[in-house]
């Protein structure tokens, strides 16, 4: 059985590219016997048309920033997310309906795929065409994790925006996927404080920013993501990368590198956190 979640803070890159990974041997190239929905309204409400997948192949199980794609033979792309709190689960159709199931899709190989969200805060889309044109994703920037995603590419974006460096990061628009948690991460292995200015950032910190992005978040999706309250990879056994997070909610901890006291503070309505010394 796979399941992921993690219900306080929102799924991030890492945790919805373990869902992916977790649900994809599953689910492809198996064919949907049944559609089931509970309840539609979420974030916006679950695709009527989504019933025209039934009898057809899950070709395809991508992922584009935060959101997964199934594609369908012949009725379009399937696109999820997670929302705030939600998860994916890999089970039988005989188990029973938690109270924040909303969706199933029963498959023909006896399993179901099941959606839980219980702030009702994530997406069940049917898309047509070609799903990279729609309004939630034709804006998106660059993934943090394929060649575009660039030194220069952070550095054009930094220029002349005089926003903290980590809201900008954290702007999808100039890369996807970078988080809350992974902008205090990778934000502390570049050394670089949290609330300075994006323009006063110097090209050679960017291209240090840049690869630390690239870093942290590929060393989450080794270790499965991260355990905040309940994240859970495809074995069912919690992601392990939380173990190793030098700032984000350590406020007062010492630094793992220096041994000065791990500080806080809300930055753009976020929990930020970082070392006083060895960030500058």
């Amino acid at each position: 059985m796979f399941e992921a979640s993690a219900p306080t803070d929102m799924p991030e890159l890492p945790e919805v590219e373990t869902t992916r990974r977790g649900i994809e041997p599953h689910v492809l190239g198996v064919r949907v016997k049944e559609v089931i929905v509970r309840r539609r309204d979420l974030r916006q409400p679950v695709s009527k048309s989504i019933a025209e997948i039934e009898g057809k192949k899950i070709l395809s199980v991508r992922r584009r920033s935060k959101y997964l794609l199934l594609g369908i033979e012949g009725a379009g792309t399937l696109l999820i997310h997670l929302g705030m709190s939600g998860s994916l689960r890999v089970i039988s159709p005989a188990d029973a309906w938690k109270t924040h199931d909303h969706v199933g899709i029963t498959l023909a190989n006896g399993r179901q795929l099941r959606f839980h969200d219980p702030r009702r805060f994530g997406l069940v889309l049917l898309l047509r065409g070609d799903p990279m044109t729609h309004a939630l994703l034709k804006h998106l920037g660059p993934e943090p994790l394929e060649a575009d995603f660039t030194a220069k590419h952070l550095q054009d974006a930094c220029a002349k925006r005089s926003a903290a460096i980590k809201l900008v990061i954290m702007d999808a628009k100039v890369v996807v996927g970078v988080g809350n948690i992974y902008a205090s991460e990778a934000l502390f292995r570049a050394g670089i404080l949290p609330r300075t200015k994006a323009n006063r950032v110097s090209k050679p910190r960017l291209a240090k920013l840049a690869q630390a992005i690239r870093d942290v978040l590929s060393d989450a999706i080794a270790e499965g993501g991260t355990t905040l309250r309940d994240f859970l990879n495809s074995d069912g056994e919690p992601g392990y990368f939380r173990q190793k997070l030098f700032v984000y909610e350590r406020k007062g901890e010492p630094c793992r590198v220096c041994g000065t006291p791990i500080r806080h503070a809300v930055i753009g309505q976020r929990s930020t956190y970082w070392c006083p010394k060895c960030q500058k």
